[in-house]
């Protein structure tokens, strides 16, 4: 915007000299004086042409941004798309391996929320039961799937997602 007043001002300051230097050729003023006021012309002729372009330019730039940005928004829509789908497919594999551990309604409700990484103090608020309780599951949770505890059972669901060392 402040640009575009420069513009203006600049064509208006272009305009008003011009009109000046035709005055004084037909009033007979001195040359070097028609000289210099036609020079501010040409300066604020440059000085206009240089700036729409800039403007213009930075115009045609601020549309390609937009354009990417929406293109973005749609790629992120669509990973988003993907991710939910993702997290779908992968919470049935958890389920059924919570099934083929034959874990309990209630062990697989906790062994999920310690999937999440919920505290077992977490966990016994959210599941309106004692931490001692949630601390018995996750015990059976470990033996019914063969892990040494809590970090082995939650590495057990990741490491299949985990690029090999080379």
């Amino acid at each position: 915007m402040k640009d575009k007043a420069i513009a203006v001002l600049l064509a208006i300051i272009m305009v008003l000299n011009f009109f000046d230097v035709i005055t004084d050729i037909s009033l007979g003023v001195p040359t070097w004086h028609i000289v210099e006021e036609s020079l501010i012309v040409l300066a604020s002729a440059i000085g206009f042409v240089f700036l729409v372009r800039d403007i213009s330019n930075r115009t045609k730039r601020i549309n390609q941004l937009k354009s990417e940005l929406d293109k973005s928004g749609i790629q992120l829509k669509n990973i988003s798309e993907e991710m939910k789908h993702a997290r779908i497919k992968y919470s049935e594999v958890i389920n059924e391996q919570f099934n083929q551990w034959r874990l309990t309604k209630s062990e697989q409700e906790v062994a999920m929320l310690m999937l999440k990484g919920l505290s077992f103090r977490e966990i016994s608020g959210v599941r309106d039961t004692k931490e001692k309780t949630v601390r018995q599951q996750a015990s059976s949770i470990y033996v019914k799937a063969d892990v040494e505890g809590r970090h082995e059972f939650s590495a057990w669901f990741l490491e299949d997602f985990m690029e090999p060392d080379s």
